[in-house]
């Protein structure tokens, strides 16, 4: 494989990295990972045991993926972003016992093509992110994001509706959304987005 790893970089041999991805300064790649191609992992983070992610994503400095999350094609990670993997986190079980892998089933966030999660924003598996969906930074997503979905807060709420390119549309006197970019005019249709055809 032809991929980059820089030398601090932590990188199981049981890992898969794909073509042109680069490994920065003290990342972490663990066991069983798929990592698409050209994809860049940033100084710090940390890409858990049999995650999935897709071609061309981009995981920042001291961003957390815990297993079993999947990343579509083209998501952004941003930096200290943790996507969880334990609905009820206990470091011990009511014995007293510390915990093992056995004692408690890991569930992941899944995160549709080309969605972006903004800076130090939490995700609390399990939960979906609908493609091209924009978190901003800082929320706490704790129920699924539905595509082009926009949302922001403790806990998130969606706040309006975002282009493949992320910039917000504009709601207009109709009802309609426009991308104020490209001029396509959207609609709002059983909670999902759809591009009018001409």
């Amino acid at each position: 494989m032809s991929y980059r790893a820089v030398d601090s970089a932590e990188v199981s041999p049981e890992a898969t990295i794909g073509d042109g991805t680069s490994l920065w300064h003290l990342c972490q790649v663990r066991e069983d990972a798929v990592l698409g191609e050209n994809c860049v992992i940033g100084r710090g983070a940390y890409i858990g045991s049999g995650v999935q992610m897709g071609d061309n994503c981009k995981v920042q400095n001291h961003a957390l993926v815990y297993e079993p999350a999947v990343l579509g094609n083209g998501v952004f990670i941003g930096p200290a972003v943790v996507l969880t993997n334990d609905t009820y986190p206990r470091a011990v079980n009511p014995d007293g016992s510390l915990k093992s892998a056995s004692d408690w089933e890991a569930v992941g966030v899944t995160i549709g093509d080309g969605a972006a999660i903004g800076a130090r924003s939490v995700c609390v598996a399990p939960v979906r992110i609908g493609a091209w969906a924009l978190v901003a930074a800082g929320s706490v997503v704790t129920r699924d994001v539905p595509a082009h979905a926009l949302v922001a807060g403790v806990p998130a709420r969606q706040i309006g509706w975002v282009s493949r390119t992320g910039t917000r549309l504009e709601e207009q006197p109709d009802g309609s959304l426009v991308d104020t970019g490209t001029g396509a005019v959207h609609d709002v249709i059983d909670g999902q987005l759809k591009e009018r055809e001409e």
